[in-house]
């Protein structure tokens, strides 16, 4: 039997009140912290007599500890509450989590026969008690909640095997990860999701990855291609702001898209290889593509070249090509759009390689426009704001079992980076007053 990794706290049965239990000692016991000393003297020289008792503190004296007693006993539950919150919310969690076996009764019991008051006499009264309660065990490690669940091929084994839609929407997180081990199955999953949020100067490009969230990147060298989808105010172009600020400050080469002549045209004025004239984005297409296929020979050619490295080995740059509104660019072109396609299915397979990588933005991920297989080679696939269930299946696939909420924040949404899980995600925040024209205009220059 494979052990526990680092198992942390057992959930048990008695946990469904864990946070009841934990504040009335906690509050009881602090209290007594702070009144006892102020009538330790007395209680130690008191005979003990109701009236004495009675006396000492039913007066001004006992009242005044009393209430000082309470005030420094509030103080400390507010300081506890305000500093030490993921404590109180960990308790939460556990309780929640006893509760959900107990609720489910996802438990076995027994018929237990009561003594009798006399213990000479025989009972004729039973109660049930629990026999067997699965083994659960919780561990919060820096920002990530690790939920482990025996597996003992009983009759519980399939919900426990399927516990990460009620984890996520019970205890408010989102699923990283679930890996099934000799006699366990573990759930990680992000406590806090937005507080993992991370400002625009803090997204950084190096090695082959992008930042975009505390410990979250698009590993783009591993997982190539980047797939947008949002409707307006969800805050995708600034998003694709973002990733062109960021990129540049590397060595890449960016190609940038806009067919509707928008946000993204702008940085014409600014960089280079700018382009929303239809003619203009077909000839760069066609450009992106024969230069792909020229470095994957010249890669083969080069002394260093070494089988089963890729272009940042060799010290060649990446190159992007981000198209935004792709859809309705495919859809302006009529049929030219089946030439397009067919290039961009070529990039998308052939372009991990030699470091040419696509990033494609529109409203809804249509599959008329991205079928062929074209959408499954979009590792990183990310919805932002307002989307329909329709939508979300369009970008992550029909057969999903994520159940998607709605938050009212821009810049929020779900992505998928390459590993088949689905998260909820926050795009960087861009602080008011920043101009990305200006500061694309200098990393350009």
């Amino acid at each position: 039997m494979e052990p526990f990794k680092k198992r942390g706290k057992r959930i048990k049965e008695k946990d469904a009140s864990l946070v009841f239990q934990f504040i009335f000692v906690s509050l009881f016991s602090t209290w007594l912290l702070f009144f006892l000393p102020f009538h330790l003297s007395f209680l130690l020289s008191t005979t003990w007599k109701l009236e004495e008792l009675q006396a000492h503190f039913i007066s001004s004296y006992g009242l005044i500890t009393l209430c000082i007693s309470l005030v420094l006993t509030a103080t400390c539950a507010f300081v506890y509450y305000r500093y030490c919150y993921n404590h109180f919310k960990q308790l939460i969690h556990r309780q929640k989590l006893a509760k959900m076996v107990l609720e489910n009764s996802w438990y076995e019991t027994k018929q237990v026969t009561q003594e009798s008051f006399f213990k000479d006499i025989p009972s004729n009264k039973s109660k049930e008690k629990i026999s067997h309660f699965p083994k659960i065990y919780y561990r919060f490690e820096k920002g990530l909640l690790y939920i482990q669940v025996e597996i003992t091929l009983g009759k519980f084994q399939e919900p426990l095997l399927n516990l990460e839609t009620k984890l996520e929407s019970g205890l408010y997180c989102e699923l990283v990860s679930k890996e099934l081990h000799d006699s366990y199955v573990e759930y990680v999953l992000y406590y806090d999701m937005i507080a993992n949020r991370i400002t625009i100067d803090e997204v950084i490009a190096q090695d082959g990855s992008l930042k975009l969230m505390e410990s979250f990147y698009w590993e783009y060298d591993k997982l190539p291609h980047m797939l947008i989808a949002g409707g307006t105010g969800g805050g995708k172009s600034y998003f694709i702001l973002t990733l062109i600020e960021a990129l540049l400050k590397t060595d890449a080469k960016l190609y940038i898209l806009d067919p509707k002549n928008a946000d993204l045209a702008d940085l014409a004025t600014v960089m280079p290889d700018v382009f929303y004239k239809k003619e203009d984005m077909t000839a760069c297409i066609d450009q992106f593509y024969e230069d792909m296929m020229l470095r994957n020979v010249e890669m083969k050619t080069m002394s260093n070249y070494k089988t089963g490295e890729n272009y940042a080995y060799l010290g060649l740059p990446a190159r992007f090509l981000i198209f935004d509104e792709y859809t309705s660019f495919m859809e302006m072109i009529g049929k030219e759009s089946v030439k397009v396609m067919s290039k961009l299915k070529q990039i998308v397979m052939l372009g991990r390689q030699s470091g040419f990588f696509l990033i494609l933005a529109c409203q809804r991920p249509d599959a008329k426009y991205l079928g062929d297989g074209i959408r499954d080679q979009f590792n990183f696939r990310v919805g932002l704001g307002r989307m329909s269930e329709l939508g979300y299946g369009m970008l992550f696939g029909s057969d999903i079992q994520k159940q998607f909420f709605l938050k009212p924040i821009r810049g929020r949404g779900y992505v998928d980076k390459g590993d088949s899980v689905i998260s909820e995600f926050y795009t960087p925040l861009v602080p008011k007053g920043h101009d990305f024209l200006k500061e694309i205009g200098k990393l350009s220059s």
